[in-house]
């Protein structure tokens, strides 16, 4: 998929694509953005950290492509800084689309100032460990959700979402359907139509009575 893709999904957002998706892939935890107004989609580069150390995410800069999304964990989520502005400086001079950190992020300020696109768990000052490289390229859970590499994340305010590489075609073709529906919707709302008669909830009313 190429850069256009990726933007026209960011562009949808995430409760859109989550539900031309089959409200599936939703990362169910509260993540906190940290760029307001920011929103983004790409492939993800997994980084599968060893517990409170963020040797890995060190080790992603090397291999980072452009566009990528960086996911990073560790076996357990706690409010670990697992990057400050330093890390997220290399990841957007590399290319990087945004990160998302089931952990925690440090020096906000800086970050929002960067303006890398940042979600995460925790924001806290405790720094992590750089003892341990832990794993690139290999599935992580995050929110309910297993993501792979190239698996697309979508994030905006709302959160996160994950879509299979696979699937992403099906959920493409999905979402843009779903988006030409909301837009017809929009116009008759604006109309004065109410949703009530639109979705047939006066007749199921009715039946149910």
């Amino acid at each position: 998929m190429n850069a256009t893709v990726y933007r026209e999904l960011a562009e949808a957002g995430v409760a859109t694509v989550y539900e031309a998706a089959g409200r599936r892939g939703l990362v169910d935890v509260e993540l906190q953005q940290l760029v307001p107004g920011t929103r983004a989609a790409g492939p993800a580069r997994v980084v599968a950290c060893a517990q409170d150390d963020n040797f890995a995410v060190h080790r992603a800069m090397s291999v980072l492509r452009p566009g990528e999304v960086l996911v990073l964990a560790m076996p357990e989520p706690r409010p670990v800084g697992l990057v400050g502005d330093l890390l997220l400086t290399q990841a957007q001079v590399h290319g990087a689309a945004a990160m998302l950190v089931d952990a925690a992020v440090r020096d906000v300020d800086d970050v929002r100032e960067l303006g890398l696109p940042v979600w995460t768990r925790w924001v806290r000052v405790r720094g992590a460990f750089r003892a341990d490289p832990g794993e690139l390229d290999v599935p992580v859970e995050v929110g309910g959700q297993t993501i792979r590499d190239g698996d697309v994340v979508v994030l905006d305010r709302d959160g996160a979402v994950v879509v299979p590489r696979t699937d992403l075609p099906d959920v493409l073709e999905a979402t843009r359907a779903r988006l030409a529906r909301e837009a017809g919707m929009r116009e008759r709302l604006r109309a004065g139509e109410l949703s009530y008669d639109i979705h047939g909830l006066r007749e199921k009313e009715r039946d149910l009575r």
